[in-house]
């Protein structure tokens, strides 16, 4: 599971500083409690451009805060994070609302989103505020109709997040943990014997280990949008839309999944190419990869998918091409 901090949660509330202080207090036990249980909890860039009042940006606020407290949190906000929009998932264009609120672009839209595509998102909000209350349900706008999103959960309160981070899956310490539990939990994928053996020469990174799951779990959903006659489902093509779509060029990050270059397919072939698990004397060029950015890790597999072949994961390590 990841935390995300709801930027919406401060809305000109805070009249005076005590009330402030305080809710910053919270919000750093909140952080605490998360990271008792190897948690991370993401928050925005632009965290620190939202009021506290009229007069006054969250900025000048946190400036005003005791020299301890105000570290902590400058680290967090302007250096360290982790920052949800590196790990983002929903499209900037995406029609999002929360009871005719939009909230695209915003923490509360991407853990919906991330939910909705089975990725483990919930919201952490700064109390007092008008966040107080959980689940949040999110409804997607799109052209012709409007989809309810899986309900997100929502935190105001260390106590709460406790109780549930204390009965949620031990968190992922390691590499060969990582390849156990992707094993045992996406079992749409076939995952070659020494997939992960890529892994052993890189620092374990538990940020990088949840980007992964991501991926793969995305792939595994992908794997089983075939109707009986082995056509994509529309859930399928949403998918494929919202994953292996999108051009760098086009303004945005990419898409999640891409083809390599002809360049790289011709200069890195043998890298890309692996044992057939299943066919003797047989190999599989793989140069359809997803992407992990930090670090620069990459998830290599057998493409196209569709419903008769299996979806193999032949790589899982540092970027081939370099």
């Amino acid at each position: 599971m990841q935390l995300l901090t709801n930027e919406l949660s401060i809305h000109k509330q805070f009249h005076d500083m005590n009330s402030f202080r305080s809710a910053i207090h919270t919000l750093m036990e909140i952080r605490s409690v998360a990271r008792e249980f190897d948690t991370e909890m993401y928050c925005s860039r632009k965290l620190l451009d939202t009021r506290l009042n009229d007069s006054m940006t969250m900025q000048q606020g946190v400036a005003l805060l005791e020299l301890n407290q105000r570290r902590a949190l400058m680290q967090w906000l302007t250096r360290n994070g982790p920052f949800w929009e590196e790990i983002r998932h929903h499209k900037e264009d995406e029609w999002l609302e929360h009871n005719d609120e939009i909230v695209t672009d915003n923490a509360i839209g991407e853990a919906a989103w991330a939910s909705y595509i089975g990725i483990e998102e919930e919201i952490v909000s700064i109390s007092p505020s008008k966040w107080e209350f959980t689940p949040l349900r999110i409804t997607w706008k799109r052209e012709d109709e409007s989809v309810d999103l899986p309900p997100v959960n929502n935190y105001w309160k260390p106590q709460p997040l406790r109780a549930a981070l204390s009965q949620k899956t031990p968190p992922i310490k390691s590499w060969s943990r990582l390849s156990t539990t992707a094993r045992a939990k996406f079992t749409e994928l076939t995952f070659l014997e020494d997939s992960f053996s890529y892994l052993d020469g890189c620092p374990f990174s538990p940020n990088a280990a949840k980007r992964i799951l991501s991926i793969l779990e995305i792939l595994n959903k992908m794997k089983k949008c075939f109707d009986p006659n082995g056509a994509r489902t529309p859930e399928g093509h949403e998918l494929y839309k919202n994953f292996f779509t999108g051009k760098k060029e086009e303004g945005g990050r990419g898409a999640l999944f891409s083809d390599s270059s002809d360049t790289e397919k011709n200069k890195y072939r043998n890298k890309m190419t692996f044992s057939h698990p299943a066919a003797a004397g047989e190999s599989l060029f793989c140069p359809f990869h997803g992407k992990v950015q930090t670090p620069h890790l990459r998830i290599h597999f057998s493409y196209p998918i569709t419903c008769s072949e299996p979806l193999y994961i032949v790589y899982i390590g540092p970027k081939i091409t370099v």
